[in-house]
Parts: structure tokens; C-alpha cells; sequence
């Protein structure tokens, strides 16, 4: 299973030295970041590799909050997808 993931963030910079230093908590949540890209300085995009959904779907609805306020995320969209 992967994870698509849309970040909206005030400033790119600000996010992606967050986005950096959450690797370890993202990585023990399930995680594993395959891709990140940048559309403009307010949109990221995430592929993930999703190792464990349970605890990947309880970072996403706890500690995950922490990171967005520190890294200027003004909302985030995350869709779990299979190859079909």
C-alpha cells in the first residue's frame, strides 16, 4: 500500500526543514517516503510506502499535527492507494 500525500505550507523552506527532521517519527509511524516533490513555494506532494496502515492512520490523527503546525502546513490531504 502507498500514501499520496498534498501538503498546502506558507513557505517551502519552512516546510521541508520540518518535513527533514520528522523522518524518524514518519519512519516509526509506518512510513517510508519514496518521493517528494515541490509544485510552487505553498504545495508539496508525498509518495509513501506504508509499512503498517494502523499506525501510519494514528500518526496522521496525532503527532502529525505537531509537524504541520512546526513546518507551516495550512491543510494536508493523505489517500492510501494499491496498484490496481
Amino acid at each position: 500500500m502507498q500514501m499520496i500525500a498534498h501538503y498546502k505550507v506558507t513557505e517551502y523552506s519552512t516546510f521541508k526543514t520540518a518535513f527533514d527532521n520528522d523522518a524518524e517519527d514518519r519512519d516509526n509511524a509506518g512510513l517510508s517516503l519514496l518521493q517528494l516533490w515541490r509544485e510552487d513555494n505553498g504545495n508539496a506532494w508525498a509518495l509513501y510506502q506504508v509499512n503498517n496502515a494502523k499506525a501510519a492512520r494514528d500518526y496522521l490523527q496525532g503527532a502529525a499535527g505537531v509537524f504541520n503546525s512546526q513546518a507551516g502546513v495550512t491543510s494536508a490531504d493523505f489517500h492510501m492507494v494499491e496498484t490496481a
